[in-house]
């Protein structure tokens, strides 16, 4: 089976993409991905939303209805949490294949 060619994720776009399991505007999204990545992944605005244009092409994320019309809120798609899972195998593949060799 060959790998997907959007994987792997960029580690800015992985925490994108699990921040918006849940319905989220930009500056929310920018703290969900901070804490999610315990301070590690701190982002611009610009970088974010170069990234979200990027996720909206790709059709991995959608626009949601907002309370507020001065905001845009997105959400996670069914091909946005697939390539998400397929990310996370990959990787647990390597930390299962690496463990027995360094220890």
């Amino acid at each position: 089976m060959s790998r997907d060619k959007h994987l792997p994720l960029t580690e800015t776009v992985y925490y994108i993409l699990l921040a918006l399991t849940e319905p989220a505007h930009g500056y929310l999204i920018m703290q969900k991905v901070e804490e999610l990545s315990g301070g590690q992944v701190r982002m611009a605005a610009g970088t974010l939303y170069g990234a979200v244009e990027n996720l909206l092409k790709l059709k991995f994320i959608q626009p949601v209805q907002s309370e507020d019309s001065r905001r845009k809120v997105y959400a996670i798609t069914d091909k946005g949490r697939e390539i998400l899972q397929l990310d996370l195998e990959r990787m647990i593949h390597m930390v299962e294949v690496t463990k027995p060799i360094l220890g």
